[in-house]
């Protein structure tokens, strides 16, 4: 992955400060607009019901426990759905799986919510957790290959789900997938802020503005997030 080089044309029009200003408040207006959406969103989410999980396993670094003992003894957990190739070298595991689960480094805010973050891994345990003590993964790492189809519910993998615990109970309640997993990837929201913004190609941007060339979530044939992994030889 590479973007466009850039050029003094590629870049916005320059206006005094006075007309500058007037402009960004325009904008402003807009995006508080946006966010009180998002928390209208927010509060419906939040008010979506419940429904019961079956009794399911994943396996971990002591084999097969229930889904609640995934909670790690909070109320909620948030799971994310990591693909997975089997018999494939790291390189050449999911790439937005990747971009995904390499965000979620700090999880003091969610503990402290009383949320637990988990990634219930489509491959092996066996197979996949090397992979995920190589990308420094310090979130909790389950395979659920073999589980209750009642898991994944036919939904494929790449997803997030949340649920909420009532004693030995679990209810799943919401799940999201596609863009939805941007919640996770405060990168992508940081680049929005930016001029040039995200560099994709789906992008609504002015003739002229760097472009990101091949895989968006690739860098040099890997998944970008692997490059600072130690022991991988830079090309």
């Amino acid at each position: 992955m590479t973007a466009t080089p850039t050029s003094s044309a590629a870049a916005p029009p320059i206006v005094d400060r006075e007309t500058w200003l007037r402009e960004r408040d325009e904008l402003l207006a807009r995006e508080k607009a946006h966010t009180r959406e998002g928390d209208a969103i927010a509060a419906a989410r939040r008010q979506l019901p419940m429904t019961l999980m079956p009794t399911v396993t994943v396996r971990g670094p002591g084999g097969d426990i229930p889904l609640v003992e995934v909670f790690e003894g909070r109320r909620m957990l948030i799971a994310y759905f990591h693909m997975w190739h089997d018999g494939k070298p790291y390189e050449q595991q999911c790439e937005g799986c990747t971009f995904s689960t390499c965000h979620m480094q700090m999880l003091d805010y969610l503990h402290a919510r009383d949320v637990t973050y988990a990634v219930f891994c489509q491959g092996s345990y066996d197979e996949s957790a090397p992979f995920a003590e190589f990308m420094g993964y310090r979130f909790p790492w389950y395979s659920a290959k073999d589980s209750d189809p009642a898991l994944v519910d036919g939904r494929g993998f790449g997803l997030i789900a949340c649920y909420l615990r009532d004693g030995d109970k679990v209810y799943e309640t919401y799940w999201t997938t596609g863009r939805g997993v941007e919640a996770l990837t405060t990168t992508y929201h940081a680049l929005d802020l930016t001029v040039y913004g995200r560099q994709e190609n789906w992008e609504n941007s002015p003739e002229g503005w760097p472009r990101v060339t091949g895989h968006p979530w690739r860098l040099n044939g890997r998944p970008t997030a692997q490059w600072s992994r130690p022991g991988v030889t830079p090309r």
